[in-house]
């Protein structure tokens, strides 16, 4: 093995796994979510925000769409009669 090696004449090359790379995001979950996450992640022996991760990847994979079903307003006695 050389002392020094000459790595000015080295081509350079992109890196294959960058489109692979993580992207840090913030988010705000509820703390009963993070909890369940958590004990998941603890029986599983891996990080909670890995399986977090690991759990929105199968949905994208599986094309899941959020059905969200918000609750019809109650109209007083004012509005019912006009």
């Amino acid at each position: 093995m050389k002392a020094e090696y000459d790595l000015s004449r080295m081509k350079s090359r992109s890196n294959p796994y960058a489109s692979k790379l993580k992207k840090p995001v913030t988010m705000r979950l509820s703390e009963d979510v993070v909890d369940y996450f958590k004990g998941m992640a603890n029986e599983a022996g891996v990080p909670y925000q890995s399986l977090i991760n690991l759990y929105l990847r199968d949905c994208v994979m599986k094309h899941r769409k959020v059905q969200i079903a918000w609750p019809a307003e109650k109209k007083g006695p004012e509005e019912i009669s006009a």
